[in-house]
């Protein structure tokens, strides 16, 4: 069984900085592709980060350049680093975990993240 959680996000400043993690339980870490989704009120879950078991990573249009993702597989972690936030950068962050034998995803509780102007 696979359990996700996050943790990180809060309330902060245009321009200010959040790094979120996320926690995986279970013995499959490695051999996974991670990612970070975001869900504002009224809109669609979008894609925000990937980042690979080989750690190969991918960003949308609209954060590349300002956040970063990461994992460490010995703690089975995997990180947002958001830097330049934007109020349109608000939005609940949803943790997800692709395991790359099966194809089954799994999705944390989310993390909300809120930026004034």
């Amino acid at each position: 069984q696979v359990r996700l959680v996050e943790s990180g996000g809060g309330l902060v400043q245009a321009g200010g900085s959040l790094r979120l993690s996320c926690a995986a339980s279970g013995s499959i870490f490695s051999r996974t592709d991670m990612g970070w989704y975001r869900q504002a009120p009224g809109k669609q879950r979008e894609l925000v980060a990937t980042i690979t078991s080989g750690g190969s990573t991918d960003y949308a249009g609209s954060v590349k350049g300002r956040f970063a993702i990461a994992r460490d597989n010995a703690k089975k972690t995997v990180y947002l680093q958001m830097n330049s936030l934007k109020p349109e950068d608000t939005a609940v962050y949803y943790c997800n975990l692709r395991v790359i034998r099966s194809g089954n995803n799994y999705w944390g509780q989310g993390t909300q993240v809120t930026v004034s102007s």
